[in-house]
């Protein structure tokens, strides 16, 4: 069987078109896909050629891991899922002659069961947003499992990173945060919450910073904006070391971590979140375009600052 692909074929060289699929296995699933979204993180790094070195990574590959769809066929053995099933993929392995490190932008995927999470079909495509809300709500978890979930009072950027973040505090009933934002486009759309440029905040006493703008110098400008024994949350790509002035920091007895990557109990939470409306989704899927125009489609998502988010629609 031959499902058409989205394949970063190098960097910055893009094609559409067919590969061979593996064949289906009694644990898996056939999905058409609906929709997937691209990551203004991880797939311009690779767009690019900036990722930093990873297992398996080379190219030709078939990016996304952000993809919506219908099972067609389910396996013997599979079990909880049915045939007109709408659900979420994070990626695929099944493309055939390219990398898989990824594998979620194509027509039509084969995956083991245990990766879909079934999803209301009301959803449509915003329930691409399910695995970058995970990673956002990591941020709060990442680390405590016996501690209180840490709520962001500053959080670094007002992409859709930093609004799902921004939208959790408010939805969770916690003060809202602050958040900052130099580009004046993507100061609109709070919803709860202040955005400003950071040349505005005279504050000295954040608890708990949340960068999730990639900025490698970030920490110098956070580190002073912090209150005695605070937290900064490193969320965003660094393709760059991190540093940072350490006399602050020891005055301030500060504390640095990173959140990367979402467990399954951030799945479950915000599936949870996704389907009784506590976190609202509205506005943040910016920019459609399908397939065909797919070149089109990563020029806009990676260069134009009001897309949010690009959703590639299949269908």
């Amino acid at each position: 069987m031959k499902a058409k692909a989205i394949v970063f074929e190098a960097p910055q060289s893009l094609s559409v078109r067919e590969l061979e699929l593996a064949p289906m296995g009694p644990q898996d699933l056939e999905v058409a896909v609906s929709f997937s979204g691209i990551s203004t993180g991880t797939e311009r790094l690779l767009w690019e050629g900036t990722m930093p070195p990873f297992p398996g990574l080379s190219y030709p590959l078939v990016p996304g891991y952000e993809t919506v769809g219908t099972i067609e066929k389910i396996g013997d053995g599979v079990t909880g899922l049915a045939v007109g099933d709408v659900v979420f993929l994070p990626g695929s392995y099944a493309f055939q002659g390219v990398q898989n490190i990824f594998g979620g932008s194509g027509e039509r995927l084969v995956v083991p069961h245990q990766r879909a999470v079934k999803l209301d079909p009301a959803l449509g495509a915003k329930g691409v947003l399910l695995a970058l809300a995970a990673t956002a709500h990591h941020v709060f978890s990442v680390g405590r499992e016996a501690m209180p979930l840490a709520y962001p009072d500053l959080i670094i950027g007002h992409g859709i990173m930093g609004r799902l973040l921004a939208r959790m505090v408010v939805a969770a009933g916690r003060p809202a945060p602050v958040v900052w934002e130099t580009q004046t486009v993507r100061q609109k759309g709070a919803l709860g919450y202040d955005v400003i440029h950071p040349d505005q905040d005279v504050r000295k006493d954040y608890r708990c910073i949340c960068d999730v703008s990639g900025d490698a110098n970030i920490l110098n400008k956070v580190i002073a904006k912090m209150a005695p024994g605070g937290e900064v949350v490193l969320a965003g790509f660094y393709t760059q070391d991190l540093s940072f002035a350490y006399a602050p920091a020891f005055m301030r007895e500060a504390t640095v971590r990173v959140a990367a990557q979402w467990k399954k109990h951030d799945l479950d939470a915000v599936v949870a979140m996704f389907h009784n409306g506590s976190l609202p989704l509205d506005g943040l899927l910016t920019h459609t375009e399908t397939a065909e125009h797919a070149q089109r489609a990563y020029e806009v998502a990676f260069g134009d600052p009001a897309c949010l988010k690009m959703v590639i629609d299949w269908r």
